[in-house]
């Protein structure tokens, strides 16, 4: 099979690194990918979110199925596209994507179909939300509408901040016409997983779960961001809790969405937050996760691609999945100033020794090739990522080889994992 990942991150890195492995594949290409993704796929010059550029690729270079990364091009409307083309794709519709795109409907489907999530209020005007929180307890969490790279919520813990956030939401377009409506919901206390799943609209497949970590400084301080790191699996996520979420909350979402007319196929993304009165929605997103992609894939022993044709087919129910029981952990490391303003072009040293183990893997995200060097082209440049029996031992392992690795002005984390132990 000739196969193409849209996307240029850590998370398409890690796809194809998966895919790579699989007998199924002939030919591997990414676009527009990235100096890692170049290393195990021919890389071809063009946006992700130029839906009609890569149907066009894909017939040129008769690609049998295309599997898309990030979350832009599936609101954009890549899988109608592809489908009304005759053209094999993974990933759910405009339609059904628009669970993590809109976190309107998102609120809105869980309302009607009884999803536990937080209690919330949605404003189409700053001056209703503006009054609204007048009125309000806090802390509490303000939501932009729309996609906005995984940066559009904040949380605020007094009302003069809280006018502020909606500001810049609204009037000052901090998150561009992603925060045209705002959600402002209840603050929830607990500990947060993210719990993925396999489906083809009715069946379902769960996969390992992970607890990434979005705040960029050690101890959950600072701005959101994509994600700073990520560990898999969750101990305090037990079975019985897994079980009771697919029955609670991801069979009446799949279908929810059928009866609303939006059949959801692909991976459905719930992130959880384990509170007193059991695991409520915080989020869903429509794509693999990034960074949990880095440490959910390397412990898939089943082809992804036979994973892959069973969701296309329709038949999930009738293959089994398979996994290590070992533990990984994802440190990424980053440009100084992400989220917010960061130089690029920063030539990354000590990448070469690491190459070739067999316990761990580099992969990908922020990164580019020039003169033969390999240099920084993003705020989030790698996701260095280590798997052992336990996890103490696999957070050691990643550690020592961030510690070999070396950019200009490189920032991490330094207690990734730590809420496993």
């Amino acid at each position: 099979m000739n196969i193409l990942v849209i996307g240029s991150g850590g998370r398409e890195h890690t796809i194809v690194w998966k895919l790579a492995q699989s007998p199924k594949v002939d030919k591997l290409y990414c676009a527009p990918g990235n100096a890692g993704i170049a290393l195990q796929a021919e890389c071809l010059d063009i946006s992700a979110d130029d839906i009609n550029g890569l149907l066009e690729i894909t017939r040129d270079k008769k690609i049998d199925l295309t599997i898309v990364g990030p979350e832009l091009p599936l609101s954009l409307g890549i899988v109608n596209l592809f489908e009304k083309n005759n053209c094999p794709i993974f990933g759910p519709t405009r339609e059904a994507a628009e669970i993590e795109s809109s976190k309107v409907f998102s609120k809105y489907l869980m309302d009607k179909y009884d999803v536990p999530t937080a209690r919330y209020r949605v404003f189409e005007n700053d001056s209703a939300a503006l009054s609204y929180l007048h009125d309000q307890t806090f802390p509490l969490v303000l939501k932009a509408d729309g996609l906005a790279g995984g940066k559009g919520v904040l949380i605020v813990h007094g009302l003069s901040q809280a006018e502020e956030a909606i500001f810049q939401i609204m009037k000052g377009k901090k998150f561009g016409e992603a925060g045209k409506r705002v959600i402002i919901e209840e603050f929830l206390t607990g500990e947060e997983v993210s719990m993925l799943i396999f489906t083809d609209g009715k069946h379902l497949l769960p996969m390992v779960s992970s607890q990434d970590h979005k705040k960029i400084k050690d101890g959950d301080r600072g701005p959101n961001t994509g994600g700073m790191g990520a560990y898999s699996p969750v101990s305090f996520f037990s079975e019985e809790k897994q079980k009771w979420s697919l029955k609670n909350i991801f069979q009446p979402v799949l279908k929810g969405m059928e009866i609303e007319g939006r059949r959801f196929k692909g991976i459905l993304y719930a992130g959880l937050i384990l509170t007193n009165e059991g695991p409520k929605v915080l989020e869903f997103n429509a794509r693999f996760g990034d960074p949990e992609t880095q440490v959910i894939l390397p412990g898939l022993k089943t082809d992804l691609v036979e994973i892959i044709q069973a969701v296309l087919g329709g038949y999930l129910n009738q293959i089994d999945i398979t996994w290590t029981n070992q533990a990984s952990v994802c440190v990424v490391m980053a440009s100084e100033g992400y989220p917010g303003k960061y130089e690029k072009g920063k030539i990354i040293y000590g990448l070469d020794p690491l190459e070739g183990r067999q316990d761990m893997m580099v992969f990908h995200a922020g990164t580019e090739q020039k003169n033969d060097k390999t240099i920084t082209a993003g705020g989030r440049v790698l996701g260095v990522t280590a798997w052992a029996d336990k996890l103490p031992e696999a957070i050691e392992k990643a550690y020592k080889a961030v510690n070999k690795i070396h950019f200009e002005n490189q920032y991490y984390r330094k207690d990734i994992g730590k809420k496993g132990l």
